[in-house]
């Protein structure tokens, strides 16, 4: 364990940074299962919907800085691309 302060406080603002950052990754995680989900079952409403939940919690994450906009980006067209197949 540090000595500095500083360094104790920011070994505070990193564990809670971390947790926040690990909540928001698994929501995000959770909607991109869903969206599979759906899009195996070949409903192709849910499969809609599906993917804007998706997007829409990717791009809070990227919003939030969870995540970078390249690999959300990423993410998404694969899901889009899916999504088309369906």
């Amino acid at each position: 364990m540090a000595n500095i302060k500083s360094q104790i406080k920011r070994i505070k603002t990193n564990a809670k940074a971390t947790e926040r950052n690990r909540a928001h990754k698994a929501e995000v995680r959770t909607f991109m299962r869903k969206f599979r989900q759906a899009a195996a079952s070949g409903d192709v409403e849910a499969t809609e919907t599906a993917l804007r939940a998706a997007s829409r919690k990717l791009d809070k994450a990227v919003s939030k800085g969870v995540m970078h906009k390249n690999q959300a980006a990423n993410k998404k067209s694969a899901m889009a691309k899916k999504a088309a197949s369906v």
